[in-house]
């Protein structure tokens, strides 16, 4: 559930380096916004969302509730194509659910989630079947177990792993984070959690250096991911794969919600990597699905075909 407004003030707090922006509103005060937008969300559904978009057959394994926003999110994924065979509905529990507030002067947001469903997930292997490869996305509830269960499975069947986890995640075991980092084949994350995981390192960490974007990414080549990419918004993307740091200036178009935008960067970087593109291209196929992202409400409407991205990066020189 979206709900923009233009009431809020954003604080700059630059010595925070894990929230260098925040925003304030009067305690007890009651605001008025003039229109809500509904979507389908969450990191693992929008990537997929993307992927196929981009021309990949993609299963999503989740845990969705037996009530009314369960039987949407089943027909919301029969429309964007995303196979939901491996969807388990957990009786007598509610779906998961967000509240986005979108401030409008920005178009950025603060998302408040409530996860219940997943809250009891638990990989079962044996649904898992036979795929190319692994994305690991939200996850709540026994997140480590279904980690290691993951893990375990595309290490015996030679799958390679990707990797964006969620700030909730890296607050709650930042070692588990790190150690699901070593293993990735692409690991994908925005600058602060880039911050916030090289920070929970047990090896030296040059703290002088944690908001220099060359550093993170070889930290995190460093700690295992053969490819890294990380995002900083209207700043851009960076990715490395141990030959060179490579970076994109971001598109800027005129956002209304910058909500999967990060999601939006990944599903078109993973597309691209997955046609044997280069890494510059694949970073410039993320930045423009991402800026056509931000022009849409939610992390799904504004996702692009591979025709429309290349039409886009040819015309706007990215």
């Amino acid at each position: 559930m979206f709900f923009p407004t233009s009431e809020g003030v954003v604080l700059e707090t630059p010595r925070d380096l894990v929230a260098q922006k925040k925003i304030m509103f009067e305690l007890g005060a009651k605001y008025h916004v003039e229109q809500r937008y509904e979507a389908l969300g969450g990191i693992s559904v929008n990537v997929a969302a993307g992927l196929v978009k981009l021309g990949e057959n993609v299963s999503c394994y989740t845990r969705i509730g037996d009530d009314e926003i369960g039987k949407w999110i089943v027909r919301e994924l029969k429309k964007i194509g995303v196979n939901h065979s491996m969807d388990i509905i957990e009786k007598d529990c509610q779906s998961d659910l967000s509240t986005i507030l979108i401030d409008m002067k920005s178009a950025d947001r603060v998302i408040f989630s409530n996860q219940i469903a997943n809250q009891k997930l638990v990989i079962e292997t044996e649904k898992i079947g036979h795929h190319d490869w692994i994305f690991i996305g939200d996850l709540s509830g026994a997140w480590q177990q279904n980690i290691d269960t993951v893990l375990a499975f595309a290490k015996k069947h030679n799958m390679p792993i990707v990797f964006n986890p969620r700030q909730k995640t890296i607050h709650d075991d930042v070692k588990k984070i790190i150690e699901t980092v070593s293993k990735c084949e692409l690991f994908f994350a925005n600058k602060d959690e880039a911050i916030e995981i090289i920070s929970g390192c047990d090896k030296h960490v040059l703290h002088e250096l944690l908001n220099e974007e060359e550093y993170l990414v070889k930290t995190l080549h460093q700690i295992g991911a053969k490819v890294v990419a990380i995002t900083d918004g209207a700043r851009g993307a960076w990715a490395y794969d141990g030959v060179a740091v490579l970076h994109v200036n971001a598109l800027m178009q005129q956002a209304v919600d910058t909500t999967g935008a990060g999601d939006a960067f990944t599903s078109g970087f993973f597309a691209a990597h997955l046609k044997g593109k280069n890494l510059m291209t694949a970073l410039k196929w993320g930045v423009a699905n991402s800026s056509s992202s931000v022009t849409e409400y939610g992390g799904q409407k504004g996702l692009l075909t591979q025709v429309e991205i290349e039409s886009m990066i040819l015309k706007k020189k990215i």
